[in-house]
């Protein structure tokens, strides 16, 4: 019936906390209705969001930390949110993918 996908960039460990309860709760309320909800945790990912914080260059100085060693591309998130919008997901409910590269 329909896919409610929460994505979140934050790696504060609080947040992160929030964002699984959150899944998980609103998964386990609307899925008897047929709505499946799922997140998303992009890692280390090459946006402008950097360079409008004022560091442009943060994701390429923080790469050697990152087991690929690179940032991700959005395309890579974007990626996982179309898996998890098509019906080869279906059976996914309350599930978090981290984007991350292994961090």
């Amino acid at each position: 019936m329909g896919t409610i996908i929460i994505t979140g960039g934050s790696r504060g460990i609080g947040a992160a906390t929030a964002l699984d309860s959150m899944t998980a709760g609103l998964a386990r309320e609307v899925a008897s209705v047929g709505i499946t909800v799922n997140s998303v945790r992009p890692g280390f990912i090459q946006t402008d969001m950097h360079a409008d914080g004022g560091e442009p260059g943060r994701v390429d100085r923080l790469s050697s930390g990152i087991p690929l060693r690179r940032g991700g591309e959005p395309e890579e998130v974007a990626r996982a949110i179309i898996w998890l919008l098509s019906d080869e997901a279906a059976y996914a409910v309350g599930s978090a993918i981290d984007v991350t590269a292994g961090v």
